[in-house]
This record gives structure tokens, C-alpha cells and sequence, in this order.
């Protein structure tokens, strides 16, 4: 089977849209952004690239913390709004019906609606071309009670979080198998 070959870009797919809540309760503001993951597990941190034309990027920058929050397939509507309308120009939290939570280690609120939030605090910030990326330690994680079971394990399908692939949103799909199941040995 043949394939075609593009010039580099970026294709790495699906990723996940967030809300990314900054600045404080009294002035807040909320982008959406696909260009987030995991950078390192101890500590345990994010990032976050941000072009720096944006309004968010600036208090980003000023406070040197963010709150990551998940979003659910009810909330993409919603998600799609805060990023494509600026902050300097409209409150997206009363636009969008959101509820400001208070954190627990930083000063930028959570999205209440969003099942699940990460506290961050910006550990450095790194220029790589058209956006700037902020590295983000996770201080604190919120977690909505519904997600977890009995034993107080995460079940993350419970959240029905969203992907974002080639400008397209889509809802997480069933569980193909657990981590190790390459390894794990048959009874």
C-alpha cells in the first residue's frame, strides 16, 4: 500500500480541547486550546501552547498560573465559542453560562460545569514559533464525584470527554482494552 507524502505539519490526532480558566474570580477569561498533553509524571505536568497575539496568553504570562479544564461532548458548542471569540471583548463566563469555582492552590477559577479540572502553576515558558508554550506544574486535581466508583477509582468513560482531530470534534469512543493487555497472560 502506497503512501502520499506532505511537507511536515502538524497531525498529531486526536488531541484534546480544553478550557484553559485564567486571570482571578473578579477578571477571568477562558481559551480553548488542542495544543495540551502530558509532559512528565514527577512532577506532574502540562502544557499549554499559546499563540502570543492571544488575550489569554498575557495573563497567562502576568499570574504564571492556569487551570486545564476537561470538556465534555455537552460543553463543545460552548468550548468551540471560547475559541474563536477574545476575552478582551466579551465575559465568556456569562456568555456561556459557566459557573466560576474557586481553586484550591491557585487564584484562577475552575469551570464548574467541566467534570474534571487541573490546577497549574507555569514552571517556564518556552518560544517555539507561532505559539509559546507553558509548561505547567499540576498542584491540584479536581475531580467530579460522579467519576469515581466504589473504591474511589477514576472512571474516566463516566466523564464523556471530547477529541479534536484535523478541525473536527468527536466523542470518545468505546474502550478498546487495557494498558498491558499486550503482556497480560490468559487464565
Amino acid at each position: 500500500m502506497g503512501k502520499a507524502v506532505w511537507k511536515g505539519t502538524v497531525l498529531t490526532a486526536p488531541v484534546p480541547p480544553v478550557m484553559v480558566s485564567c486571570g482571578t474570580a473578579d477578571k477571568a477569561n477562558i481559551i480553548t486550546v488542542a495544543w495540551t498533553g502530558t509532559v512528565n509524571t514527577k512532577p506532574p505536568m502540562t502544557y499549554v501552547s499559546i499563540r502570543p497575539t492571544r488575550h489569554s496568553y498575557g495573563i497567562i504570562k502576568e499570574t504564571g498560573e492556569f487551570v486545564v479544564n476537561l470538556v465534555p461532548a455537552s460543553l463543545v458548542k460552548k468550548a468551540d465559542y471560547c475559541g474563536i471569540y477574545t476575552g478582551a471583548k466579551v465575559d465568556k463566563f456569562v456568555k456561556c453560562g459557566f459557573t466560576k469555582a474557586e481553586a484550591s492552590k491557585v487564584k484562577a477559577p475552575l469551570i464548574a460545569e467541566c467534570p474534571i479540572n487541573l490546577e497549574c502553576k507555569v514552571t517556564q515558558i518556552l518560544p517555539l514559533g507561532t505559539h509559546d508554550m507553558f509548561l505547567g506544574e499540576i498542584v491540584a486535581v479536581n475531580v467530579e464525584e460522579s467519576l469515581l466508583d466504589g473504591s474511589g477509582k477514576l472512571r474516566l468513560e463516566r466523564a464523556d470527554l471530547t477529541a479534536f482531530a484535523h478541525g473536527d470534534y468527536y466523542a470518545m469512543g468505546k474502550k478498546l482494552a487495557p494498558f498491558g493487555v499486550s503482556v497480560k497472560k490468559k487464565r
